[in-house]
């Protein structure tokens, strides 16, 4: 029975890895839109950590990551006498698919190797197996993702060092703990937080998955500036040391708040949150007409992703402007209103420069506008939308009230790209 329930957590753990949502930037900003860049013709978009005159980042842990898969992904492209680039859509998913195989090889082997208990190992594979952090966060390209696999099998290693001093598979161990550890703190220097107590000198009683999840816990609490996805190695320890209740009725009440759990925050976080940002991408990147592309209120959009479209399309990302500086903004960049932009069909991709508006269809204060008639000189066509999108960065409680929040940002859930001129035969309002 649990070989069929995991086999099922596994399908779904698929599922999620090909579902386009996008929990962080640092996803992609962090990862392969800095690698992309060096091995395809791609255009990118470096952040300061790269870029400062003392980068805070190396890019050391990202090229077996993501640079290897990469080079093997090309060289059978044009080895299958494909011309021009590998589309970036597909290597966006080919990352995927790697880290669902990353994390269902090596974190899945690695609770293996930790729970001695059979029965115990079992239950802590499946509730691993289960949770949505596994499904969502450990199939996204991820730093924090890459530390949560480098902390489990540092712990494994150093136990098979206990577990056999004074012989050659100690050395080896050994050795490979030493390549696992330079990784791990080149890849994030939190790494070496969850190591703190088990590596103490390898005393066999610290080797303990809790202590480990406690000592990450307790030294990354001391810092400011922490996200709980920094927290996502101790993820899979503390879910491996947990005792399910032995009371039949309790252990129903557990496991079904644990499945509701589970599905609500893996459909939230693993579908919806940001779902349309790489979709619209996708879609921009296709668009011949488009010169100019601001982004309001979404996260910021993966560069790479354009396929060299970039080259001639300006992409802005402004997620905090106030509606009447962006009205404003917009007037300044959209090309003039044609007869073609008023008839309902394609002809505007004909047009040599074309202005877009990507929001989401929850952002209410649009509403006045995307009416066409002509307010402040400018019309808003829309051409393209993803129903898959929850904005979480703009629930307004204290002004709409929970109720009213949540019925806007869910009912209207919705990422859609509006392509944006303006009355040139009128003079342009300003707003104050």
């Amino acid at each position: 029975m649990w070989r069929r329930t995991y086999l099922l957590l596994v399908i779904v753990r698929l599922w999620f890895a090909f579902s386009p949502s996008y929990l962080h930037p640092d996803e992609n900003f962090q990862g392969p839109e800095v690698i992309a860049g060096q091995i395809f013709s791609y255009p990118v978009r470096l952040t300061w950590e790269f870029t400062s005159e003392n980068p805070i980042r190396s890019v050391f842990p990202l090229w077996p990551v993501y640079g290897l898969p990469m080079l093997l992904l090309r060289w059978l492209w044009i080895g299958h006498g494909n011309d021009g680039e590998i589309p970036p859509i597909v290597v966006f998913y080919t990352l995927r698919v790697l880290m669902f195989v990353l994390s269902f090889v090596l974190e899945d082997w690695a609770i293996h190797e930790l729970v001695q208990s059979q029965r115990h190992r079992r239950v802590a594979v499946l509730l691993v197996a289960s949770s949505y952090v596994t499904w969502t966060f450990q199939t996204h390209t991820f730093s924090n993702s890459i530390e949560t696999l480098a902390v489990a099998w540092s712990l494994v290693l150093i136990e098979r060092i206990l577990e056999t001093r004074q012989t050659s598979s100690s050395v080896l161990a050994s050795a490979i703990l030493g390549i696992v550890a330079v990784f791990g703190v080149f890849n994030r220097i939190t790494f070496p937080a969850f190591l703190l107590i088990p590596g103490l000198r390898l005393i066999p009683h610290f080797i303990n998955r809790l202590y480990s999840a406690i000592s990450g816990i307790c030294v990354l609490s001391v810092f400011q500036h922490q996200e709980a996805r920094f927290l996502l190695p101790t993820v899979p320890l503390l879910l491996s040391s947990i005792h399910l209740p032995k009371n039949d009725r309790h252990m129903k009440i557990w496991v079904g708040a644990w499945v509701v759990f589970n599905t609500i925050l893996g459909l939230l976080m693993g579908v919806y949150h940001q779902g349309g940002v790489v979709p619209t991408q996708v879609f921009m990147s296709n668009q011949p007409d488009a010169t100019q592309a601001v982004w309001w209120k979404t996260y910021m959009p993966p560069i790479w992703l354009l396929d060299g479209k970039n080259a001639v399309l300006c992409t802005q990302d402004v997620p905090g402007m106030e509606g009447p500086a962006l009205l404003e903004h917009l007037a300044g960049m959209a090309t003039c209103d044609t007869p073609a932009d008023r008839r309902n069909n394609l002809e505007y991709k004909k047009e040599p420069n074309g202005t877009y508006l990507v929001a989401p269809r929850s952002a209410a204060w649009l509403d006045p506008y995307l009416e066409n008639k002509g307010l402040d000189g400018l019309r808003f066509r829309e051409v393209w939308s993803h129903s898959r999108h929850f904005n979480l960065d703009d629930l307004d409680w204290a002004a709409d009230g929970v109720w009213n929040t949540l019925k806007r940002v869910v009912g209207r859930r919705g990422l859609v790209a509006w392509r944006v001129t303006r009355s040139c035969d009128r003079p342009l309002l300003r707003r104050r």
